[in-house]
């Protein structure tokens, strides 16, 4: 599937950005088939300069834009559609949202402590032993 994409180029902490058409599975700094313009995000009004007849002959051919370039091509009009959302807002920290639930669930034990938790009487080996013989009279005299 081929894809309308951003391409990062400049030095570091000085970004510039390419819109390149390429398959998607490769890297954006590897083949490409056709750079589409450029992107510097440094400037106030965020300067974009296209070639408007290529992406709509890219998009009528079935590439498909990024989310982040799909929202640039709505801001110049090129593409008539909804903005996309991007990013997704970070979660906050874990908090406990409901110590009831946690509470109307009954707490399950497993076997084991139950088992050292309530010992078995033990007998003594005499008393086993006096259930299990006969009791034997001694003979009168």
């Amino acid at each position: 599937m081929l894809m309308i994409r951003l391409a990062r180029t400049g030095k570091t902490k000085q970004a510039h950005f390419r819109l390149i058409v390429s398959e998607k599975t490769k890297d954006t700094h590897g083949d490409y088939l056709e750079i589409l313009g450029h992107l510097n995000p440094h400037n106030k009004e965020r300067q974009l300069v296209l070639k408007a007849d290529r992406v709509e002959y890219w998009l009528a051919h079935g590439a498909q834009p990024s989310p982040t370039v799909h929202n640039l091509l709505v801001d110049q009009g090129i593409v008539k559609a909804d903005k996309l959302r991007v990013w997704k807002p970070k979660k906050k920290a874990a908090e406990p949202a409901a110590p009831q639930a946690t509470a109307s669930k009954p707490k399950v034990e497993p076997a084991e402590a139950k088992a050292v938790a309530e010992p078995q009487p033990v007998e003594s080996p005499a008393a086993t032993n006096a259930e299990t013989e006969p009791a034997t009279e001694a003979p009168a005299s």
